[in-house]
């Protein structure tokens, strides 16, 4: 089971004006080949004359402005209510003088106008769809005043009523199509507006999180400062005392207290220098295998031997600029593994194509399958400890920033797998902030 973290897409409000016009040119495609056809089954089919020539040129309007459309979308331009509201009213006007060229108010196609109503009612915010309405009244009523009329053959067997009754139902079946598709797909968009709104939040969410623990962190790591130098000093004075200098086991243990010491120490000022709040230390410009072979380095220091496999296949080393949060989240998921998985722990560093790609694996009893399903999510853990879970969520929110992302997932064999995926360009020197 594999539950894996994807950057979820920024919400941009230009993207639903650019699906709502792309809906509206699809609307329109239908309508110019339905006009064709038409055309061709009334003048062709059943004998009754047209005027084809200014019919054509209506429809070849129509098909000119959808290829305007489709140049604008791809283009990446902006579409506000008011380019939507004005493409209708296009499409109105050119319903209308198609129907007056055809009949007018009579042709049973009138209906036609009830399917910009409810398009511009579902995809425009007032007063737009007011004004749909309002020209499609003030088309009716043109229509109604000066028609031209419709001139059935003379000797034409079929009965015109039943044929205006079966123009009716196709034209009561064709909106009903139209609408059940293009208000299925209205509502698709909506559904993805509404996704996306709540994956911005929750990003917000997360990220005022993140702000809160970092001001934890650093007040916290401000106020270690001082005991922990009181500490060290007090270690000092106790190693040079005449009276515990010849005791080799009590010395032993001193320089274990005074190496766990400078461990804090180094921690509180790997906080500090996260944060921001170091004075006059510049970035560290290393390279990829580097990086990795510090952080490797360090925990092999204290680790049995052979606990830690480093499996380097990256291949051709890249200069970077080393990121303080990077290699302290990298570390919270070795600390993890090696929690559940003290006698073996395996880091495998690759490179696809422009990424980095570091898999983490242990042999230990694997991820409980709610926690993969919350991958990354605060306070999710099984350990029953207070803040457990804020190492993954914090790879995660980090990875983010940096443009990568992570997934996890149980290996087949036993044991648990995590996967980091970095771009390089995210810590290359010429894109170091």
């Amino acid at each position: 089971m594999t539950r894996q973290i994807i950057l979820p897409p920024a919400f941009q409000p230009a993207d639903a004006g650019r699906r709502n016009m792309l809906l509206l040119t699809q609307l329109r495609w239908l309508a110019v080949g339905g006009q064709l056809m038409t055309v061709a089954v009334v003048r062709f089919g059943l004998g009754i004359e047209l005027p084809l020539l200014q019919l054509l040129m209506s429809t070849a309007t129509l098909a000119a402005l959808n290829i305007a459309s489709h140049v604008l979308i791809a283009s990446g331009a902006r579409f506000t209510d008011g380019a939507l509201a004005g493409a209708l009213l296009f499409d109105v006007i050119a319903l209308t003088v198609q129907l007056s060229l055809s009949g007018g108010i009579t042709n049973p196609f009138a209906a036609l106008f009830l399917l910009h109503i409810v398009l511009g009612a579902v995809l425009l915010r007032p007063p737009y769809p007011w004004g749909i309405v309002g020209a499609t009244l003030i088309a009716l009523g043109l229509l109604a005043l000066d028609p031209t009329p419709l001139v059935l053959p003379a000797d034409m067997p079929v009965d015109p009523v039943p044929l205006y009754l079966t123009g009716g139902l196709v034209c009561f079946v064709l909106i009903a199509v139209l609408l059940v598709i293009f208000i299925g797909q209205i509502s698709r968009n909506l559904r993805t507006h509404d996704a996306a709104l709540a994956a911005v939040r929750q990003r917000a969410a997360e990220e005022d999180h993140i702000v809160r623990m970092g001001l934890l962190a650093s007040g916290a790591a401000h106020e270690l400062g001082t005991p922990l130098s009181l500490l060290s000093v007090a270690i000092g004075d106790w190693r040079a005392m005449p009276r515990l200098r010849d005791d080799s086991e009590l010395q032993e243990e001193l320089a274990e207290m005074d190496g766990a010491v400078r461990r804090c120490k180094a921690i509180v000022s790997g906080i500090l220098i996260s944060a921001g709040e170091a004075r006059g230390v510049a970035p560290e410009v290393t390279s990829v295998r580097k990086f990795l072979t510090g952080i490797v380095e360090d925990y092999r220091a204290s680790l049995l031997p052979g606990a830690l496999d480093f499996d380097d296949r990256f291949g051709a080393d890249v200069t970077i600029v080393s990121d303080p949060a990077l290699r302290q989240v990298i570390g919270n998921v070795i600390d993890n593994a090696i929690e559940v998985s003290p006698d073996r722990v395996a880091l495998t560093a690759a490179r696809e194509g422009q990424a980095l790609v570091l898999d983490i694996a242990d042999r230990g009893p694997g991820f409980a399958p709610e926690i993969l399903e919350t991958f990354g999510q605060p306070y999710r853990s099984t350990k029953g400890k207070p803040g457990g879970g804020l190492g993954l969520f914090l790879l995660v929110n980090v990875l983010r920033k940096l443009g990568g992302e992570a997934n996890a997932e149980n290996r087949l064999d036993g044991g648990a797998r995590v996967r980091i995926v970095l771009p390089l360009a995210a810590l290359a020197m010429e894109g170091a902030r």
